[in-house]
């Protein structure tokens, strides 16, 4: 089984993927837990051009093709294996995030995201993408709590360093793909408290790994 997590900055897929995992593997799944950008050695070396914000004036087709290096890596090593190997695979954003950010929100050609998708993932597809969906104002105000809460090594914030409209188109990009593919996104109410979008995603996986067996 393989579940995405989506959404805004600041909507709180980290932590709902981290509650997550304990349940899972109390119910017998093997499974890992993967993020993009930079799960792996590599990859982490571009996640760290990706989100610096020194790197404001990076172009557009630059960060569309880093992104799309970084999931070459991520697939090939370890999201493949970890299906070869019956294992539930839970990835902290995946390709819908490049088609949203880079697509709806920068403006690119859609057709030619779809086309770059297809070379790196051939035909990969996550049985279940979880969208946590909340106003921006709120998303925002989390992300940068928790920026300005770290501390020591340069913080991750050029996106959160884009405009409101920029993250309003985000989530609205995110909204129209759960439109265009109800089969495979669930939509999840991230403003709530987070034992209750817990308890909300649980009963959604659950259901869908019961399915599978």
């Amino acid at each position: 089984m393989f579940i995405t997590f989506e959404g805004i900055e600041g909507s709180g897929k980290t932590t709902q993927i981290q509650l997550l995992i304990p349940v899972l593997r109390a119910k017998g799944y093997e499974c890992i837990s993967t993020r993009e950008p930079g799960a792996t050695k590599i990859g982490e070396k571009i996640r760290a051009i990706l989100l610096n914000a020194n790197h404001s004036n990076m172009l557009p087709i630059t960060e569309l093709l880093l992104y799309e290096a970084d999931r070459a890596q991520h697939v090939r090593e370890i999201i493949e294996p970890a299906l070869a190997a019956n294992k539930t695979v839970v990835s902290d954003r995946f390709f819908d995030a490049t088609t949203v950010y880079q697509g709806y929100a920068r403006g690119f050609d859609l057709k030619l995201i779809e086309q770059m998708h297809r070379i790196v993932l051939g035909c990969l597809k996550p049985d279940l993408t979880i969208i946590l969906d909340l106003p921006v104002e709120i998303g925002l105000k989390r992300a940068w709590q928790r920026i300005n809460s770290q501390s020591g090594d340069l913080p991750e914030d050029r996106f959160e360093k884009e405009s409101f409209a920029f993250h309003e188109k985000v989530r609205q990009g995110y909204l129209t793909l759960a439109e265009l593919e109800p089969g495979r996104f669930r939509i999840i109410d991230a403003s709530k408290d987070s034992k209750t979008i817990h308890k909300d995603i649980t009963e959604i996986v659950l259901r869908l790994s019961h399915k599978g067996e």
